[in-house]
């Protein structure tokens, strides 16, 4: 399933995994765990993660930190192929339906995004 935001950008699904493409990350696969199509924004398993320094109070008489992670633009994530972040194109089949393809294989990224017409 591919998820359109309000722009018309394609946002990948929750379920797929990609690589933050950024000068400061490696480039190892990470899950996709949230999409947040209203503001381009994905939550990736590992990445930005900010800590949260709480307060001591009577539930909690430790206090603590707790470190969460927070969403990142959908600019910055790619999908991966092969283990490596790669590009993608659109394909147009025979019958008319288009597909997303992986630059770096051919391998077809996801379902169709439209069906042929008839």
């Amino acid at each position: 399933m591919i998820v359109t935001a309000g722009n018309g950008s394609w946002i990948r699904n929750r379920d797929a995994s990609g690589a933050v493409v950024s000068k400061q990350r490696d480039l190892r696969p990470k899950k996709v765990l949230q999409v947040f199509p209203e503001s381009d924004q994905v939550l990736v398993e590992g990445v930005n993660v900010r800590k949260k320094h709480l307060k001591p109070t009577q539930a909690n008489p430790r206090g603590g930190v707790i470190s969460k992670e927070m969403p990142i633009h959908i600019s910055n994530v790619s999908p991966v192929a092969d283990g490596k972040p790669t590009r993608v194109r659109f394909e147009s089949r025979e019958d008319g339906s288009k597909i997303r393809v992986a630059a770096r294989t051919g391998e077809q990224l996801g379902a169709e995004l439209r069906k042929a017409r008839k």
